[in-house]
Protein backbone atom coordinates (compact mmCIF):
# COMPACT_ATOMS: atom_id res chain seq x y z
CA UNK A 1 0.00 0.00 0.00
CA UNK A 2 0.88 3.44 -0.66
CA UNK A 3 1.99 5.62 1.59
CA UNK A 4 -0.32 9.04 1.66
CA UNK A 5 1.49 12.32 0.09
CA UNK A 6 1.28 15.95 1.16
CA UNK A 7 2.78 19.11 -0.47
CA UNK A 8 5.51 20.68 1.15
CA UNK A 9 5.95 24.10 0.50
CA UNK A 10 9.84 25.65 0.51
CA UNK A 11 11.09 28.88 -0.36
CA UNK A 12 14.96 28.17 -2.02
CA UNK A 13 17.38 30.02 -4.22
CA UNK A 14 15.93 30.48 -7.41
CA UNK A 15 19.36 29.08 -9.08
CA UNK A 16 18.93 26.23 -6.93
CA UNK A 17 15.50 25.29 -7.90
CA UNK A 18 16.40 25.13 -11.35
CA UNK A 19 19.48 23.22 -11.25
CA UNK A 20 17.41 20.57 -9.74
CA UNK A 21 14.89 20.87 -11.99
CA UNK A 22 17.36 20.32 -15.10
CA UNK A 23 19.57 17.76 -12.83
CA UNK A 24 16.14 15.44 -13.04
CA UNK A 25 15.09 16.82 -16.31
CA UNK A 26 18.05 15.07 -17.86
CA UNK A 27 18.33 12.14 -15.70
CA UNK A 28 14.74 11.28 -16.35
CA UNK A 29 13.91 11.52 -12.65
CA UNK A 30 10.57 12.84 -11.18
CA UNK A 31 11.43 16.27 -9.41
CA UNK A 32 9.54 14.78 -5.95
CA UNK A 33 11.12 11.73 -6.14
CA UNK A 34 14.56 13.49 -6.05
CA UNK A 35 14.13 16.00 -3.37
CA UNK A 36 12.35 13.83 -0.94
CA UNK A 37 15.37 11.34 -1.31
CA UNK A 38 17.48 14.15 -0.79
CA UNK A 39 15.95 15.19 2.19
CA UNK A 40 15.75 11.92 3.65
CA UNK A 41 19.34 11.42 3.15
CA UNK A 42 20.28 14.64 5.14
CA UNK A 43 17.70 13.97 7.41
CA UNK A 44 20.21 10.43 8.00
CA UNK A 45 23.11 12.43 7.87
CA UNK A 46 22.26 14.76 10.59
CA UNK A 47 20.64 12.00 12.69
CA UNK A 48 24.04 10.49 12.48
CA UNK A 49 26.35 13.93 13.26
CA UNK A 50 24.13 13.59 16.82
CA UNK A 51 24.74 9.58 17.30
CA UNK A 52 28.47 10.58 16.46
CA UNK A 53 28.56 13.44 19.61
CA UNK A 54 26.30 11.00 21.87
CA UNK A 55 29.22 8.48 20.79
CA UNK A 56 32.02 11.17 22.16
CA UNK A 57 29.90 12.35 25.09
CA UNK A 58 29.57 9.19 26.53
CA UNK A 59 33.09 7.94 25.89
CA UNK A 60 34.34 10.13 27.90
CA UNK A 61 31.93 8.49 31.09
CA UNK A 62 33.06 5.23 29.97
CA UNK A 63 35.31 4.95 33.16
CA UNK A 64 32.51 5.38 35.43
CA UNK A 65 30.87 1.94 34.17
CA UNK A 66 30.45 -1.22 35.83
CA UNK A 67 30.29 -4.77 34.07
CA UNK A 68 26.65 -5.98 33.43
CA UNK A 69 27.23 -8.67 36.14
CA UNK A 70 28.38 -6.20 38.54
CA UNK A 71 25.04 -4.11 37.82
CA UNK A 72 22.89 -7.59 38.08
CA UNK A 73 24.46 -8.39 41.49
CA UNK A 74 23.56 -4.48 42.91
CA UNK A 75 19.70 -5.11 41.64
CA UNK A 76 19.21 -8.48 43.25
CA UNK A 77 20.37 -7.45 46.89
Amino acid sequence: MKEPKTTLAVKVNYAVAEKVKLFCRERGLKYGFFVEKAILEQLSREELKEDLVDLKNLRELEHQAVSLDEYLKKRRV
